[in-house]
């Protein structure tokens, strides 16, 4: 009773939390404080072919924050060679067309420079460089704030801070996806090169939900997006029920080999990948709230009140999950199945039963992975599929079947991919993780966590 106790409380927060993502900014939607940022907000992306890059420079030296016009921008590539300029308009806004079509630019990096010398005299940059990864086929919004102390954001400590603060947010999410990838291969033992589609399919049916026609309003407040991600996670832990019990399962009863099913999954993830792209088009998505919240300013680092959300979300449900594997009667049976199914099912343990709730369980966390994805950066039909090697290299680092090895893995991987753009390229930062995964398996082939424990 006191677990469940305390789940039953984490899940209270979950909740909670997804509902003050609706009521945070329509509470505070008519204070002044709110309307000075809205008149110096990032601007709205646009629905093209073509990836800009678009900002908006603001002078925080007043309230509300006055619109810097005039101010030169100069964009380059990886190579260092200029592809565009730009000044800002009376409204402070710039944009700069990147050359090609989106496909093109995909996984690309770009360096956006402030001209410090055609800013007003009495106006200080708190930075003059922000490197913009190209990772979805959308818009990509940067903001120059002018006006603070001189020298505040341009140093590199402040740069890894800001990296540091992306790469915390992008590894609980990407722990959600790797524990339930865990778990499912530590009951059934299959490498299920699908999983990238259960992300994908949490990121659509959010935004189906969201779509929907009209608001979902609670108590005066528009929830809708909360709602959303709610739905998400329990039409995904449906569709991971559906698929074990649709393909999973009789493989299982007719004695398919491991090897054989992984390879079943490699085919079913390209079925799933050409669906989504069928019925939810190539595009890049948005929810239709919060595309571009204005950041909180601590010191020189930048956060979004919903990076801070859907973190806070993400660890509660890690640490729901957690609770569950390793108190409750349902995660002691998973462990005795992860450890010997055969023992299991003579001890009166329904193997079967323990296998379903763990792909119901795992697939919600994948989806639930996916919706908040999709809320902090918009999302395409191949969300899942560009995240699955690092969901992998998560899960194998740790240790393959371990809760904590996923968990530990995940950070490590998202961490570390965010912080090497500081020395590599952005398009190379997943190569840097990878070569990470390598060299720690070499040293410790179990990987951190070994097999000391399973699946708990």
């Amino acid at each position: 009773m006191h677990v469940s106790h305390r789940i039953a409380g984490l899940m209270a927060l979950l909740v909670a939390s997804l509902l003050v993502i609706g009521v945070a900014p329509a509470a505070a939607s008519g204070s002044p404080s709110t309307q000075a940022a809205a008149e110096c907000a990032l601007p709205e992306t646009t629905d093209d072919d073509t990836i800009s890059i678009v900002g908006r420079i603001c002078d925080r030296r007043v309230t509300p924050q006055a619109a810097v016009e005039g101010a030169a921008v100069t964009v380059e590539d990886s190579a260092g060679e200029v592809i565009g300029e730009a000044t800002s308009g009376p409204d402070g806004t710039f944009s700069v067309d990147l050359p090609g079509t989106a496909i093109d630019n995909l996984g690309k990096s770009f360096t956006v420079t402030l001209d410090e010398d055609s800013l007003p005299e009495d106006t200080q940059p708190e930075i003059l460089k922000r490197t913009v990864a190209v990772n979805i086929d959308d818009d990509q919004q940067v903001t120059f704030p002018v006006g603070a102390a001189a020298g505040a954001g341009s140093g590199i400590g402040v740069q890894a801070a800001q990296l540091v603060v992306g790469g915390i947010v992008f590894s609980v999410l990407l722990a959600m996806a790797a524990l339930g990838l865990s778990l499912i291969f530590g009951t059934t033992g299959l490498t299920n090169f699908a999983h990238g589609e259960l992300v994908t399919f949490g990121a659509l049916a959010a935004f189906a939900v969201d779509s929907l026609p009209g608001a979902i309003q609670f108590g005066g407040v528009n929830v809708t997006v909360g709602v959303a991600v709610v739905a998400a996670f329990v039409i995904s832990g449906a569709f991971g029920w559906l698929n074990d019990a649709g393909l999973w399962r009789p493989l299982r009863r007719r004695g398919t080999g491991i090897i054989a099913m992984m390879i079943v999954s490699i085919g079913l993830s390209i079925f799933l990948r050409s669906v989504y792209q069928f019925f939810a088009g190539a595009g890049s998505r948005n929810y239709s709230q919060y595309t571009a919240a204005e950041p909180w300013e601590i010191g020189p680092i930048l956060l979004t009140p919903k990076e801070l959300i859907v973190t806070l979300i993400a660890v509660a449900v890690l640490l729901a999950a957690t609770s569950l594997l390793q108190f409750s009667r349902l995660g002691k049976a998973t462990r005795a199945v992860a450890d010997n199914p055969a023992l299991s099912a003579a001890t009166g343990i329904n193997v079967e039963k323990v296998i379903s709730v763990v792909w119901v369980g795992g697939a919600a966390l994948a989806g639930l992975s996916g919706a908040l994805l999709g809320l902090t950066q918009g999302f395409d039909y191949q969300l899942g599929f560009k995240l699955l090697l690092l969901i992998f290299a998560a899960t194998v680092l740790g240790g393959l079947g371990t809760i904590w090895g996923a968990i530990v893995g995940a950070f490590v991987i998202g961490l570390f991919t965010e912080l090497s753009t500081l020395v590599v390229p952005a398009e190379f930062k997943f190569v840097g993780a990878l070569l990470v995964l390598i060299v720690v398996l070499l040293i410790k082939p179990n990987g951190l966590l070994g097999k000391a424990q399973r699946v708990g």
